[in-house]
């Protein structure tokens, strides 16, 4: 099941405007640079910013998500018409050899069963070339950032064009903070709302994983990952891990 938030196209179209601040993604811009990337893998792609961002740079870039509604809204981009997009999930690609797969703004706590996270880290590790990386980001369980995904700290009037208010609601925390593992992970589970103009009530329930750093080392290593380094989040100190991994010969 894919979140209302990106399925539903009512809620979809303003996604990008209740989210404008997208500076997170010059972390990966950089890295792009860093790693000397020319075909990128855009794994959970959404509305398309960081797949057209690249693109508009002279990247040839694949983006894929589940969320027709989301895709359609990337096709409409200044510099879309240069992607090639799919609606789906990794697995289904078919063959490719990219330098960079990346899954940004934290797509890989989406993954809340170990099946659906190792298909698709495998996926990926099938996708990127011999001595090619992947980078994802996932947010640090002690720092417990669902604390503020509540209706106190999230609530907005008018935050968008056509949206009256808009909030977030925590609904359930489930698992360990200070240990996620396996056998006990870490899920949380909160709720979006946002009321139109028009008066229309629309909500998206969403689950993510937090996994511990050893997890996520486990689980890219066990796909065949090497894992070269994790990084702090520049713009985020001590709220994310950003994992730098690369193919080796299975």
């Amino acid at each position: 099941m894919v979140d209302a938030a990106f399925a539903d196209p009512r809620m979809a179209r303003h996604y990008d405007a209740l989210d404008p601040d997208r500076s997170d993604l010059d972390v990966y811009a950089a890295l792009v640079d860093e790693l000397g990337a020319r075909q990128v893998l855009d794994i959970g792609c959404g509305t398309g910013t960081f797949a057209c961002l690249l693109a508009r740079r002279g990247v040839q870039v694949i983006g894929v998500d589940p969320a027709a509604a989301s895709v359609d809204l990337a096709r409409a981009k200044p510099g879309a018409e240069r992607v090639r997009w799919f609606v789906g999930e990794t697995p289904s690609l078919p063959p490719m050899q990219v330098d960079l797969a990346v899954m940004t703004a934290n797509v890989a706590q989406v993954f809340v069963d170990d099946r659906s996270w190792r298909e698709t880290l495998a996926a990926a590790y099938e996708r990127v070339r011999p001595g090619g990386h992947l980078v994802l980001e996932t947010r640090v369980p002690a720092y417990r950032a669902w604390e503020s995904w509540v209706r106190e700290q999230t609530y907005a009037v008018a935050p968008a064009e056509g949206v009256a208010e808009a909030w977030q609601d925590l609904l359930e925390v489930a698992g360990d903070p200070e240990a996620p593992s396996r056998a006990a992970p870490l899920l949380v589970t909160f709720r979006g709302t946002m009321v139109l103009d028009a008066g229309e009530r629309l909500e998206s329930t969403s689950t993510l994983r937090f996994r511990s750093r050893g997890e996520v080392e486990t689980s890219l290593a066990d796909e065949g990952w090497t894992v070269d380094e994790v990084r702090d989040a520049p713009d985020r100190p001590g709220r994310e891990w950003v994992f730098l991994a690369r193919r080796g010969e299975r």
